[in-house]
Protein backbone atom coordinates (compact mmCIF):
# COMPACT_ATOMS: atom_id res chain seq x y z
CA UNK A 1 0.00 0.00 0.00
CA UNK A 2 1.18 3.64 -0.63
CA UNK A 3 -1.35 5.72 1.11
CA UNK A 4 -4.27 5.76 3.09
CA UNK A 5 -6.80 8.58 2.32
CA UNK A 6 -9.43 9.17 4.70
CA UNK A 7 -12.74 11.07 3.86
CA UNK A 8 -12.96 13.63 6.71
CA UNK A 9 -15.80 15.68 5.68
CA UNK A 10 -17.10 18.96 3.85
CA UNK A 11 -15.08 17.69 0.83
CA UNK A 12 -11.54 17.56 2.86
CA UNK A 13 -9.34 14.17 2.64
CA UNK A 14 -6.40 13.15 4.86
CA UNK A 15 -3.71 11.50 3.15
CA UNK A 16 -0.93 9.55 5.06
CA UNK A 17 2.07 7.90 3.16
CA UNK A 18 2.36 4.72 4.53
CA UNK A 19 5.91 4.70 4.17
CA UNK A 20 7.17 7.95 6.23
CA UNK A 21 3.84 8.78 8.09
CA UNK A 22 3.65 12.09 6.21
CA UNK A 23 0.56 13.68 6.10
CA UNK A 24 -1.46 16.18 3.55
CA UNK A 25 -4.67 17.12 2.99
CA UNK A 26 -6.85 17.61 0.08
CA UNK A 27 -9.41 20.14 0.23
CA UNK A 28 -11.54 20.42 -3.54
CA UNK A 29 -11.46 24.30 -5.13
CA UNK A 30 -13.38 27.05 -4.57
CA UNK A 31 -14.63 26.89 -7.80
CA UNK A 32 -16.02 23.25 -7.38
CA UNK A 33 -17.86 23.47 -4.07
CA UNK A 34 -14.70 23.58 -1.58
CA UNK A 35 -12.95 25.75 0.84
CA UNK A 36 -9.83 25.65 -1.34
CA UNK A 37 -7.84 25.45 2.04
CA UNK A 38 -5.72 23.29 0.91
CA UNK A 39 -4.00 21.07 -2.01
CA UNK A 40 -6.56 20.10 -4.75
CA UNK A 41 -6.70 16.35 -6.00
CA UNK A 42 -6.28 18.04 -9.19
CA UNK A 43 -3.67 20.90 -7.30
CA UNK A 44 -1.40 17.45 -6.67
CA UNK A 45 -1.47 16.55 -10.34
CA UNK A 46 0.14 19.38 -11.47
CA UNK A 47 2.57 19.63 -8.32
CA UNK A 48 3.42 16.17 -9.14
CA UNK A 49 4.27 16.37 -12.60
CA UNK A 50 6.70 19.54 -11.43
CA UNK A 51 8.06 17.33 -8.81
CA UNK A 52 8.58 14.46 -11.15
CA UNK A 53 10.46 16.76 -13.47
CA UNK A 54 12.68 17.97 -10.88
CA UNK A 55 13.52 14.70 -9.13
CA UNK A 56 14.23 13.35 -12.39
CA UNK A 57 16.59 15.89 -13.47
CA UNK A 58 18.34 15.09 -10.27
CA UNK A 59 19.06 11.77 -10.37
CA UNK A 60 20.58 11.89 -14.31
CA UNK A 61 22.31 15.09 -12.91
CA UNK A 62 23.90 13.35 -10.42
CA UNK A 63 24.72 10.71 -12.98
CA UNK A 64 26.43 13.43 -14.71
CA UNK A 65 28.29 15.36 -12.10
CA UNK A 66 26.03 18.40 -12.57
CA UNK A 67 25.04 20.69 -9.39
CA UNK A 68 20.83 21.48 -10.05
CA UNK A 69 20.27 22.36 -6.70
CA UNK A 70 18.48 25.67 -6.32
CA UNK A 71 16.74 24.99 -9.30
CA UNK A 72 12.45 25.91 -9.23
CA UNK A 73 9.55 24.86 -10.70
CA UNK A 74 6.20 25.89 -11.02
CA UNK A 75 3.25 24.48 -12.08
CA UNK A 76 -0.01 25.69 -13.15
CA UNK A 77 -3.09 23.66 -13.86
CA UNK A 78 -5.69 24.46 -16.34
CA UNK A 79 -9.03 22.88 -15.98
CA UNK A 80 -12.00 22.23 -18.42
CA UNK A 81 -15.62 21.56 -18.10
CA UNK A 82 -17.87 19.05 -19.69
CA UNK A 83 -16.28 16.89 -18.58
CA UNK A 84 -14.48 18.68 -15.50
CA UNK A 85 -10.73 17.40 -16.19
CA UNK A 86 -7.50 18.69 -16.03
CA UNK A 87 -6.60 20.45 -19.84
CA UNK A 88 -3.63 21.85 -19.79
CA UNK A 89 -0.36 21.36 -17.14
CA UNK A 90 2.09 24.28 -17.38
CA UNK A 91 5.48 23.71 -15.48
CA UNK A 92 8.21 26.44 -15.41
CA UNK A 93 11.52 25.48 -14.60
CA UNK A 94 14.49 28.15 -13.35
CA UNK A 95 17.66 26.73 -13.74
CA UNK A 96 20.14 28.25 -11.29
CA UNK A 97 23.53 30.12 -13.15
CA UNK A 98 25.70 27.44 -12.67
CA UNK A 99 27.30 27.38 -16.40
CA UNK A 100 25.45 24.41 -18.13
CA UNK A 101 26.67 23.74 -21.82
CA UNK A 102 24.26 23.11 -24.53
CA UNK A 103 23.92 19.55 -24.40
CA UNK A 104 23.20 19.61 -20.51
CA UNK A 105 20.76 21.67 -21.07
CA UNK A 106 19.45 19.29 -24.32
CA UNK A 107 19.07 16.07 -21.52
CA UNK A 108 17.94 18.16 -18.85
CA UNK A 109 14.85 19.38 -21.04
CA UNK A 110 14.54 16.22 -22.37
CA UNK A 111 14.24 14.46 -18.85
CA UNK A 112 11.15 17.14 -18.36
CA UNK A 113 9.15 15.09 -21.04
CA UNK A 114 10.27 11.67 -19.59
CA UNK A 115 9.78 11.26 -16.15
CA UNK A 116 7.22 8.58 -14.87
CA UNK A 117 4.36 11.29 -14.39
CA UNK A 118 4.70 12.70 -17.62
CA UNK A 119 4.71 9.59 -19.25
CA UNK A 120 1.60 8.46 -17.06
CA UNK A 121 -0.78 11.03 -17.90
CA UNK A 122 -3.17 10.82 -20.50
CA UNK A 123 -2.01 12.11 -24.04
CA UNK A 124 -4.96 14.46 -24.22
CA UNK A 125 -3.65 16.05 -21.44
CA UNK A 126 -1.02 19.12 -22.78
CA UNK A 127 2.11 19.47 -20.84
CA UNK A 128 3.76 22.33 -21.68
CA UNK A 129 7.34 22.38 -20.23
CA UNK A 130 9.46 25.95 -20.28
CA UNK A 131 12.74 26.24 -18.78
CA UNK A 132 15.01 29.19 -17.93
CA UNK A 133 18.49 28.91 -18.07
Amino acid sequence: MTAEIIYEGQLRTRCRHIQSGTEILTDAPTDNHGKGEAFSPTDLTATSLAACIITTMGIKAGQMALDIAGARAEATKVMAADPRRIAEIQVTIYMPAKGYTDKDRQIMERIAHTCPVALSLHPDLRQVVTFHW
